[in-house]
């Protein structure tokens, strides 16, 4: 008995739920002339001249009617309009409306308005039980300054935002948004774009497959094979903020910044970038490559500083500076850079390699010759040391002075003036390289003529003292100047060791992760016509 009850219990709820959702009866308010003619129209009431229907709060109006009772249904014929309170309007040349389902179609310059946005296309579909809207159709979408077009769309009126699966662009006095997947809420001004997408203006050019735009505020941000490109600069990342009002860009992971004028790119996991301002921040295992002589020239700092327009531009890189040339590399706690003067300035404890030349002191200035591209010359100011090893014996070269003036000819250190307390050891051989004896002295002046590694004469300079002491008659504590120190296992012998340990593990840490979400994703897509067009004419700088 009690299980007949629960079911007859549940059998009664079912059945008023059913009640529940039945839609009412449409409603005729008025018409000035309204008829049934069974054999013309079987079944339904002609209603004509300022026909006015209501259903559950959605009003309808127009020229002509047919109203089925039995089914519950519409037909609506010249200037038909549908208003859904103050969130929808619908006009048409026709539409049908169905009470029992709550939806309705229409078509014939249809125009669809929120208080947001405007609608216009030629079909028109809409669900009033889930408040969608869809048309396949050409559809123009004018909200405030952004004009979308798309052959087909879906309006969800509750969120107050279209769905575009085909073709559709956002046309702004600044900008074009193209895209084939794109989410855009007409009351924010948010656009959400999913697989290959352009957004085209005067000042540049970006390409996503996923991103986010806020036409309001001009903010975006964009993930997965995100770059923007200006006329001199190319900026890619995993990550992408950019503001359109102040130009101003931020990166994050696999930076990269390649600038085609200057022939450089600047490399990291952070970077920032004011385009107005003409300047950049970059860090975290930051690096600038620049091309000098068909060389690359790599330079890293915790911290890269790259401002000033072209041809006054200036490279600044802070805190454990390391730098490496095929022919040259070195260490020091920052470096000053300026393009216009060619002068590079290596500040606080400086050291330098050319070849299997040391060279330390306390202030070094490298000059380079903004006619050739070339390095032109070296100044080491105080306690100036240029030290190499003379690898038959074991023992070093060594001259030092108060300060150093050197000449570059191909990358290669060509002839050194030592100025000042200048003091040699020099381990001398004849041309069958056998050891003729150790040159140890003293005088004001030193002139170098270097070959490479090799020392092709030495010349001292006002009342030299000292002599060539054969290898037996001078003792190991006396074959070192004071101040001597080698430093050959700090030395730099590939772009990859400009790199501490540390930025290393951040750098594999970052990789790895990239690598999960590209296995997670597993998106291959095709990018945009109009992208393979542009990248054609507007080919990437290629910077070695």
């Amino acid at each position: 008995m009690k299980k007949l009850l629960l079911l007859f219990g549940f059998v009664f709820c079912f059945v008023n739920q059913l009640e529940a959702q039945k839609s009412s009866k449409i409603n005729i308010e008025h018409a000035d002339f309204a008829d049934k003619n069974e054999e013309e129209i079987p079944d339904a009431i002609l209603l004509r001249g300022n026909v006015r229907v209501n259903h559950e709060g959605v009003r309808f109006t127009c020229n002509k009617a047919y109203f089925f009772e039995k089914e519950n249904y519409l037909k609506a014929f010249g200037d038909v309009q549908m208003v859904q309170g103050d969130t929808l309007t619908l006009n048409s040349k026709y539409a049908e409306y169905n009470g029992e389902v709550k939806q309705a179609f229409a078509t014939g310059n249809v125009i669809m308005r929120s208080p947001e946005s405007t609608l216009v296309t030629d079909t028109i579909n809409f669900d009033r039980n889930t408040q969608e809207a869809y048309y396949n159709t050409l559809g123009i979408i004018t909200n405030r300054e952004n004009t979308l077009r798309s052959k087909k769309g879906r309006y969800y009126a509750n969120e107050k935002k279209f769905r575009f699966l085909t073709t559709v662009s956002i046309t702004n006095p600044k900008y074009v948004i193209k895209s084939d997947h794109l989410d855009y809420y007409t009351n924010s001004g948010h656009s959400y774009l999913f697989g290959p997408s352009t957004i085209t203006s005067k000042e540049n050019y970006i390409y996503t497959e996923k991103g986010f735009y806020d036409t309001k505020k001009n903010l975006a941000h964009f993930l997965r094979k995100s770059y923007i490109k200006y006329n001199d600069r190319l900026i890619e990342g995993d990550s992408l903020y950019y503001d359109r009002n102040r130009e101003f860009a931020s990166a994050t992971n696999n930076v990269k910044i390649t600038d085609s004028i200057n022939k450089g790119i600047v490399k990291g996991h952070y970077a920032e970038l004011y385009k107005l301002k003409d300047s950049m921040y970059v860090t975290k295992r930051a690096v600038a490559i620049n091309l000098v002589e068909n060389d690359s020239v790599y330079i890293h700092g915790k911290k890269l500083m790259v401002t000033g327009k072209t041809g006054n531009r200036v490279i600044r890189a802070f805190n454990n500076v390391r730098f490496y040339k095929t022919d040259m590399s070195g260490k020091c706690d920052s470096i000053h850079s300026d393009q216009k003067t060619g002068l590079t300035k290596l500040i606080k404890n400086p050291i330098l390699w050319n070849f299997e030349n040391q060279m330390t002191g306390d202030i070094m200035h490298l000059i380079g010759n903004n006619k050739t591209e070339k390095l032109d010359s070296l100044k080491v100011l105080n306690n100036a040391f240029i030290v190499s090893k003379d690898t038959l014996s074991g023992g070093f070269n060594q001259v030092k002075g108060q300060n150093l003036y050197g000449r570059f000819e191909d990358s290669k250190l060509k002839e050194v003036d030592l100025i000042k307390n200048t003091e040699v050891i020099y381990y001398m051989r004849n041309d069958n390289q056998e050891l003729i004896g150790i040159n140890k002295s003293v005088c004001s002046k030193i002139n170098m003529v270097l070959d490479g590694n090799t020392i092709e004469t030495i010349t001292n300079y006002n009342s030299p003292e000292g002599e060539i002491y054969p290898e037996k008659d001078l003792p190991e504590n006396a074959r070192k100047l004071r101040g001597f120190i080698w430093r050959g296992d700090e030395r730099i012998k590939s772009k990859d060791d400009i790199f501490p340990p540390e930025e290393n593990e951040l750098d594999a840490k970052i990789q790895a992760d990239k690598k999960k979400e590209m296995d997670k994703e597993n998106l291959p897509l095709e990018p945009r016509k109009e992208t393979l067009e542009y990248d054609k004419n507007n080919p990437k700088p290629q910077v070695k």
